[in-house]
C-alpha cells in the first residue's frame, strides 16, 4: 500500500491558514500534507474548491489531529 492510500483528509482551507495548521500540525509532531490545484494559488482563486487546500494526516494520527484542531 503506498504512503497515499493511508493518508486522510481532516480538513481544508485556505492556502495561507493550510500553511499555518500544517505547521501547528508538525509542531505536534504529526507529518501533514497540503493537497491543492494549482491553478487555484497560480491564479489566487477561491472560488467553488477551487483554491481549496486539504489537510492530510496519517489515518492512524487523524482523530489526534482533529483533537489538536479542535475540529
Amino acid at each position: 500500500m503506498s504512503v497515499r492510500e493511508q493518508l486522510v483528509t481532516i480538513c481544508t482551507a485556505k492556502q495561507m491558514e493550510a500553511q499555518i495548521i500544517k505547521g501547528r500540525l508538525e509542531s505536534e509532531g504529526i507529518p501533514a500534507l497540503l493537497s491543492y490545484e494549482s491553478a487555484g494559488l497560480v491564479y489566487g482563486l477561491t472560488i467553488d474548491g477551487l483554491g481549496e487546500v486539504e489537510i492530510k494526516v496519517p489515518e492512524h494520527l487523524a482523530k489526534e489531529a482533529k483533537e489538536i484542531l479542535g475540529v
